[in-house]
């Protein structure tokens, strides 16, 4: 009779948690060497808001093999550059990159345990970053980017067989001195498709809702991308 496994160990408060970082870092998906580029159309929705009409715009996308993306025919600049920004933001994300690369300055030291997860404390380049791990997932990023603070908590991920990809996650920026938020929080809900049979993985839709801040209302846009084929 085999044993039932057994679930893993945990990062005891202090230990080196390097290895269990590693894992769930090489555990994200990423596009393999090589990859083409793919293009197809894309749409955006805003709701209305009362009394008024939803707000609906569609164009054509490409994203090379350089990993930028253009869109055309879509004449609305603020929309223009929300499109573009999504697609290159998830592009940049399936980039391959070995650990040594990205963290080959950084030590991590195990911290806490909760129901996110495991604390992982950055020292070296980083420090002052902290992530939190489970089931080799990253399920908390806390960095430093350009004098603000981003925190993402992710809820749920889509298993491709070759890795990870967040489906559901929040995010919210504040101030690295004080904490005090610098917006209210976005709330990501993403879908992604294999291109071909096997992938590469890409995103299909992507509903962003964001809290109301200050003067600032509450929003939502959905973004969908649809006809997808892969570069010739």
């Amino acid at each position: 009779m085999t044993a039932a496994p057994q679930a893993p160990a945990l990062l005891a408060p202090g230990s080196d948690a390097t290895a269990a970082f590693r894992a769930a870092y090489q555990n994200r998906y990423t596009w393999e060497p090589g990859f083409g580029g793919y293009q197809g159309r894309c749409v955006w929705l805003q709701p209305g808001a009362a009394g008024e009409a939803e707000r609906l715009v569609e164009g054509r996308f490409v994203v090379g093999a350089d990993l930028k993306a253009s869109v055309e025919g879509v004449a609305d600049e603020a929309v223009h550059k929300a499109i573009a920004s999504q697609l290159w933001e998830v592009a940049i994300h399936r980039v391959r990159r070995s650990f040594e690369q990205t963290h080959g300055d950084n030590t991590f030291t195990a911290g806490d345990t909760d129901a996110v997860g495991t604390e992982v404390i950055v020292g070296g380049k980083n420090s002052g970053d902290r992530y939190r791990i489970k089931d080799d997932v990253v399920t908390m990023v806390h960095r430093h980017i350009h004098g603000t603070v981003v925190t993402i908590f992710t809820e749920s991920v889509t298993h491709t067989g070759s890795g990870y990809l967040s489906h559901s996650y929040t995010s919210r920026y504040a101030d690295p001195a004080t904490g005090e938020p610098k917006g209210g929080v976005s709330r990501f809900t993403d879908t992604f498709v294999p291109l071909l049979e096997g992938g590469p993985w890409v995103l299909s839709e992507r509903l962003v809702e964001t809290e109301a801040f200050g003067e600032t209302p509450a929003g939502r846009q959905l973004f969908r991308f649809e006809a997808l084929e892969p570069l010739a």
